[in-house]
Protein backbone atom coordinates (compact mmCIF):
# COMPACT_ATOMS: atom_id res chain seq x y z
CA UNK A 1 0.00 0.00 0.00
CA UNK A 2 0.95 3.65 -0.29
CA UNK A 3 2.66 5.35 2.61
CA UNK A 4 0.34 6.26 5.45
CA UNK A 5 -2.50 4.07 4.15
CA UNK A 6 -1.81 0.93 6.14
CA UNK A 7 -4.81 -0.64 7.87
CA UNK A 8 -5.21 -3.25 10.57
CA UNK A 9 -6.62 -6.70 9.80
CA UNK A 10 -9.87 -5.68 11.54
CA UNK A 11 -10.24 -2.58 9.35
CA UNK A 12 -9.57 -4.31 6.03
CA UNK A 13 -12.63 -4.88 3.91
CA UNK A 14 -10.51 -6.08 0.99
CA UNK A 15 -7.15 -7.78 1.38
CA UNK A 16 -5.40 -9.04 -1.75
CA UNK A 17 -2.00 -10.74 -1.61
CA UNK A 18 0.20 -11.80 -4.55
CA UNK A 19 -2.80 -12.16 -6.86
CA UNK A 20 -2.13 -13.31 -10.40
CA UNK A 21 -4.48 -13.98 -13.28
CA UNK A 22 -3.70 -15.99 -16.40
CA UNK A 23 -5.83 -16.99 -19.35
CA UNK A 24 -5.33 -20.11 -21.46
CA UNK A 25 -6.19 -20.29 -25.15
CA UNK A 26 -4.92 -22.55 -27.90
CA UNK A 27 -2.20 -23.96 -25.68
CA UNK A 28 -0.89 -20.47 -24.92
CA UNK A 29 -0.85 -18.94 -21.42
CA UNK A 30 -1.25 -15.18 -21.13
CA UNK A 31 -0.64 -13.65 -17.72
CA UNK A 32 -2.62 -10.47 -17.17
CA UNK A 33 -1.98 -9.74 -13.47
CA UNK A 34 1.45 -10.15 -11.89
CA UNK A 35 1.39 -10.46 -8.11
CA UNK A 36 -1.03 -7.69 -7.07
CA UNK A 37 -1.08 -6.62 -3.40
CA UNK A 38 -3.91 -4.37 -2.27
CA UNK A 39 -5.58 -3.44 1.01
CA UNK A 40 -8.82 -1.47 1.15
CA UNK A 41 -10.12 -0.44 4.58
CA UNK A 42 -13.79 0.13 5.35
CA UNK A 43 -14.92 3.56 4.16
CA UNK A 44 -12.22 4.10 1.53
CA UNK A 45 -12.94 5.76 -1.83
CA UNK A 46 -10.56 4.23 -4.33
CA UNK A 47 -10.13 5.33 -7.96
CA UNK A 48 -8.50 2.80 -10.31
CA UNK A 49 -6.87 4.08 -13.50
CA UNK A 50 -4.91 2.48 -16.31
CA UNK A 51 -4.76 2.33 -20.06
CA UNK A 52 -6.64 -0.30 -22.04
CA UNK A 53 -4.89 -3.63 -21.58
CA UNK A 54 -3.26 -2.58 -18.30
CA UNK A 55 -5.20 -5.19 -16.33
CA UNK A 56 -7.53 -2.89 -14.40
CA UNK A 57 -10.69 -4.55 -15.74
CA UNK A 58 -9.36 -7.97 -14.80
CA UNK A 59 -8.46 -6.69 -11.34
CA UNK A 60 -11.90 -5.15 -10.87
CA UNK A 61 -13.60 -8.37 -12.01
CA UNK A 62 -11.69 -10.20 -9.29
CA UNK A 63 -12.46 -7.51 -6.70
CA UNK A 64 -16.14 -7.73 -7.71
CA UNK A 65 -16.16 -11.55 -7.40
CA UNK A 66 -17.09 -11.82 -11.07
CA UNK A 67 -13.92 -13.84 -11.64
CA UNK A 68 -11.33 -15.61 -9.49
CA UNK A 69 -7.58 -15.18 -9.38
CA UNK A 70 -5.26 -17.88 -10.70
CA UNK A 71 -3.13 -17.68 -7.55
CA UNK A 72 -2.68 -15.62 -4.42
CA UNK A 73 -5.28 -14.75 -1.77
CA UNK A 74 -8.30 -12.46 -1.74
CA UNK A 75 -10.14 -11.90 1.52
CA UNK A 76 -13.40 -9.96 1.21
CA UNK A 77 -14.79 -9.00 4.60
CA UNK A 78 -12.71 -11.84 6.02
CA UNK A 79 -13.97 -14.46 3.53
CA UNK A 80 -11.42 -16.32 1.41
CA UNK A 81 -13.04 -15.88 -2.00
CA UNK A 82 -10.59 -18.13 -3.85
CA UNK A 83 -11.83 -21.18 -1.96
CA UNK A 84 -15.48 -20.63 -2.87
CA UNK A 85 -17.58 -22.43 -5.47
CA UNK A 86 -19.30 -20.37 -8.17
CA UNK A 87 -22.59 -20.50 -6.26
CA UNK A 88 -20.91 -19.46 -3.00
CA UNK A 89 -19.06 -16.66 -4.80
CA UNK A 90 -22.36 -15.38 -6.22
CA UNK A 91 -23.90 -15.35 -2.74
CA UNK A 92 -20.98 -13.39 -1.29
CA UNK A 93 -21.06 -10.99 -4.25
CA UNK A 94 -24.80 -10.33 -3.95
CA UNK A 95 -24.57 -9.64 -0.22
CA UNK A 96 -21.40 -7.56 -0.24
CA UNK A 97 -21.08 -5.63 -3.52
CA UNK A 98 -23.34 -3.24 -5.39
CA UNK A 99 -22.53 -2.61 -9.05
CA UNK A 100 -22.94 0.57 -11.12
CA UNK A 101 -22.07 0.41 -14.82
CA UNK A 102 -21.61 2.91 -17.62
CA UNK A 103 -24.71 1.69 -19.50
CA UNK A 104 -27.16 1.82 -16.52
CA UNK A 105 -28.55 -1.69 -17.35
CA UNK A 106 -32.11 -0.86 -16.34
CA UNK A 107 -34.83 -3.17 -17.67
CA UNK A 108 -36.92 -1.09 -20.07
CA UNK A 109 -40.29 -2.79 -19.50
CA UNK A 110 -40.11 -2.46 -15.72
CA UNK A 111 -40.80 0.67 -13.68
CA UNK A 112 -37.91 2.44 -11.98
CA UNK A 113 -39.03 1.16 -8.56
CA UNK A 114 -39.30 -2.40 -9.90
CA UNK A 115 -35.77 -2.13 -11.29
CA UNK A 116 -34.42 -0.94 -7.96
CA UNK A 117 -36.26 -3.69 -6.04
CA UNK A 118 -35.04 -6.46 -8.33
CA UNK A 119 -31.88 -7.48 -6.36
CA UNK A 120 -33.98 -7.96 -3.22
CA UNK A 121 -36.57 -10.03 -5.05
CA UNK A 122 -33.81 -12.24 -6.49
CA UNK A 123 -32.55 -12.65 -2.92
CA UNK A 124 -35.97 -13.95 -1.81
CA UNK A 125 -37.31 -10.80 -0.14
CA UNK A 126 -41.10 -10.37 -0.30
CA UNK A 127 -42.19 -8.06 -3.11
CA UNK A 128 -43.95 -5.59 -0.81
CA UNK A 129 -40.89 -5.31 1.43
CA UNK A 130 -38.57 -5.01 -1.58
CA UNK A 131 -40.74 -2.29 -3.13
CA UNK A 132 -40.81 -0.29 0.11
CA UNK A 133 -37.01 -0.48 0.39
CA UNK A 134 -36.67 0.54 -3.27
CA UNK A 135 -38.71 3.69 -2.62
CA UNK A 136 -36.46 4.56 0.32
CA UNK A 137 -33.35 4.27 -1.86
CA UNK A 138 -34.95 6.28 -4.66
CA UNK A 139 -35.70 9.08 -2.21
CA UNK A 140 -32.08 9.00 -1.02
CA UNK A 141 -30.83 9.62 -4.57
CA UNK A 142 -33.36 12.36 -5.27
CA UNK A 143 -35.86 10.30 -7.28
CA UNK A 144 -38.69 10.10 -4.76
CA UNK A 145 -41.40 10.89 -7.33
CA UNK A 146 -39.99 8.82 -10.21
CA UNK A 147 -40.66 5.26 -9.04
CA UNK A 148 -43.63 4.63 -11.35
CA UNK A 149 -41.89 5.90 -14.47
CA UNK A 150 -40.19 3.70 -17.05
CA UNK A 151 -36.41 4.09 -17.53
CA UNK A 152 -36.83 5.76 -20.93
CA UNK A 153 -38.82 8.52 -19.23
CA UNK A 154 -35.73 9.54 -17.23
CA UNK A 155 -32.71 11.57 -18.28
CA UNK A 156 -29.30 9.90 -18.41
CA UNK A 157 -28.36 11.32 -15.02
CA UNK A 158 -31.63 10.17 -13.49
CA UNK A 159 -31.14 6.67 -14.92
CA UNK A 160 -27.69 6.51 -13.35
CA UNK A 161 -29.14 7.64 -10.01
CA UNK A 162 -31.70 4.84 -10.30
CA UNK A 163 -28.86 2.41 -11.01
CA UNK A 164 -27.07 3.64 -7.88
CA UNK A 165 -30.26 3.12 -5.85
CA UNK A 166 -30.50 -0.43 -7.23
CA UNK A 167 -26.87 -1.09 -6.30
CA UNK A 168 -27.50 0.07 -2.72
CA UNK A 169 -30.91 -1.47 -2.08
CA UNK A 170 -29.37 -4.52 -0.41
CA UNK A 171 -27.17 -2.37 1.88
CA UNK A 172 -23.82 -3.70 0.55
CA UNK A 173 -20.67 -2.36 2.22
CA UNK A 174 -18.94 -2.02 -1.18
CA UNK A 175 -19.98 -0.12 -4.31
CA UNK A 176 -18.08 -0.97 -7.49
CA UNK A 177 -18.55 1.66 -10.19
CA UNK A 178 -17.16 0.90 -13.67
CA UNK A 179 -16.90 4.11 -15.74
CA UNK A 180 -20.18 5.38 -14.23
CA UNK A 181 -19.97 8.77 -15.96
CA UNK A 182 -18.94 7.48 -19.38
CA UNK A 183 -22.34 8.18 -20.97
CA UNK A 184 -23.05 11.45 -19.15
CA UNK A 185 -22.39 15.10 -19.92
CA UNK A 186 -19.99 17.13 -17.79
CA UNK A 187 -22.52 18.71 -15.42
CA UNK A 188 -24.36 15.43 -14.84
CA UNK A 189 -21.03 13.67 -14.25
CA UNK A 190 -20.24 16.21 -11.52
CA UNK A 191 -23.62 15.56 -9.88
CA UNK A 192 -23.13 11.79 -9.95
CA UNK A 193 -19.62 12.01 -8.51
CA UNK A 194 -20.82 14.30 -5.72
CA UNK A 195 -23.46 11.67 -4.97
CA UNK A 196 -20.71 9.06 -4.63
CA UNK A 197 -18.79 11.35 -2.28
CA UNK A 198 -21.92 11.83 -0.18
CA UNK A 199 -22.54 8.06 0.01
CA UNK A 200 -18.96 7.53 1.10
CA UNK A 201 -18.99 10.36 3.63
CA UNK A 202 -22.45 9.95 5.16
CA UNK A 203 -23.11 6.20 4.87
CA UNK A 204 -19.55 4.95 5.06
CA UNK A 205 -19.87 2.94 1.86
CA UNK A 206 -16.55 1.78 0.42
CA UNK A 207 -16.33 2.82 -3.23
CA UNK A 208 -14.15 1.28 -5.93
CA UNK A 209 -14.26 3.46 -9.03
CA UNK A 210 -12.82 2.60 -12.45
CA UNK A 211 -12.23 5.57 -14.73
CA UNK A 212 -10.02 6.83 -17.56
CA UNK A 213 -10.62 10.45 -16.61
CA UNK A 214 -8.36 12.27 -14.13
CA UNK A 215 -11.09 14.80 -13.27
CA UNK A 216 -13.40 11.93 -12.25
CA UNK A 217 -10.66 10.13 -10.30
CA UNK A 218 -10.08 13.39 -8.40
CA UNK A 219 -13.32 12.82 -6.47
CA UNK A 220 -11.77 9.82 -4.72
CA UNK A 221 -9.55 9.70 -1.66
CA UNK A 222 -6.99 7.29 -3.04
CA UNK A 223 -5.61 6.42 -6.47
CA UNK A 224 -4.44 3.10 -7.87
CA UNK A 225 -2.65 3.19 -11.22
CA UNK A 226 -2.31 -0.14 -12.99
CA UNK A 227 0.16 -0.78 -15.80
CA UNK A 228 1.17 -4.08 -17.42
CA UNK A 229 -0.68 -6.04 -14.76
CA UNK A 230 1.10 -4.39 -11.84
CA UNK A 231 0.25 -1.60 -9.41
CA UNK A 232 2.36 1.36 -10.52
CA UNK A 233 1.06 3.79 -7.89
CA UNK A 234 -0.98 3.46 -4.70
CA UNK A 235 -1.47 6.63 -2.68
CA UNK A 236 -3.36 9.91 -2.30
CA UNK A 237 -5.29 11.02 -5.36
CA UNK A 238 -3.82 14.51 -5.62
CA UNK A 239 -0.22 13.34 -5.59
CA UNK A 240 -0.94 10.53 -8.04
CA UNK A 241 -2.69 12.79 -10.53
CA UNK A 242 0.06 15.39 -10.22
CA UNK A 243 2.61 12.67 -11.03
CA UNK A 244 0.61 11.61 -14.08
CA UNK A 245 0.40 15.20 -15.34
CA UNK A 246 4.14 15.71 -14.83
CA UNK A 247 4.95 12.47 -16.69
CA UNK A 248 2.73 13.51 -19.62
CA UNK A 249 4.38 16.93 -19.75
CA UNK A 250 7.85 15.35 -19.86
CA UNK A 251 6.77 12.91 -22.55
CA UNK A 252 5.43 15.72 -24.73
Amino acid sequence: MGAGLASTAVDRLIDIRAVTKSYFSGGVTTRVLHGIDLEVPHGDFLAVMGQSGAGKSTLMNILGCLDQASSGTYLLNGIDTLSLSRAELATVRNRTIGFVFQSFNLIKRMSVAENVALPLIYAGVARRTAHAKALVELERVGLKDFGKRLPNQLSGGQQQRAAIARALVGDPPVLLADEPTGNLDTQTSVEIMRSFQQLNRERGITILLVTHEPDIAAYGKRLIRVKDGRVLYDGPVAAGLHGMAAALEIAS
